[in-house]
């Protein structure tokens, strides 16, 4: 979760793409269906008894308690939590149906989704993660660093991973700690946020 000095707190999870949008998000792909969230990627297993390792992607811990309800994978398959405890920065889960290591491979690279309608309420400042990829970097005098592609956490605070402009930063990516002295104002509906670079962010 972002640090309270910090004015954006995309991390909230995945709504709905925009028409057929795929996500890039931490370096993983995801399309979610229309009218869903997407809050969890499976990622691996853990022991013999089936519990699956997850990756959050959401700020509300209740969505994986013991009895949540989930949805896996494009096809929505309805899943309910029996289990879940912290590990290692991830979450392990047992769901229900789910009770040997064969089982829980089989979902390893699945996303957990919940129907938007469950959707936490954004608190002034905070965007959600589709909010912010795709917009266009501007400086405070105007000129365009290029496009947010990616949302990295850092525990401290997300970093922006910014696709540069044709010859800016010599090509090479971005990255915008997301913290109010760098991030001056988003605006969604304009497509853009602006930015106060620190001193020596951008390659000579």
């Amino acid at each position: 979760m972002a640090d309270k000095t910090n004015p954006i707190h995309p991390s909230k999870g995945l709504r709905k793409p925009r028409a057929s949008q795929v996500y890039r998000i931490r370096n993983q792909v995801v399309i979610v269906p229309d009218g869903y969230l997407a809050v969890g990627h499976i990622i691996g297993v853990h022991g013999l008894r089936g519990e699956v390792k997850v990756e959050p992607y959401t700020d509300f811990p209740e969505r994986f308690t013991p009895g949540a309800e989930l949805f896996l994978g494009t096809e929505l398959d309805e899943i309910t939590i029996r289990q879940a405890r912290p590990h290692k920065g991830h979450l392990l889960l047992m769901l229900n149906g789910i009770d040997d290591r064969a089982a829980a491979e089989a979902l390893r690279g699945q996303w957990l989704f919940v129907d938007e309608a469950d959707a936490g309420e954004l608190e002034e400042g905070e965007y959600w993660i589709h909010d912010i990829i795709g917009l266009r970097v501007e400086t405070e005098d105007g000129g365009v660093l290029g496009e947010v592609i990616d949302v990295l956490p850092t525990g401290a605070n997300d970093v922006y991973i910014v696709r540069p402009e044709q010859g800016v930063n010599h090509d090479q990516e971005i990255l915008l700690p997301a913290i109010a002295d760098v991030i001056l104002a988003v605006d969604v509906a304009a497509g853009t946020i602006q930015v106060r670079l620190p001193e020596g962010l951008l390659g000579a």
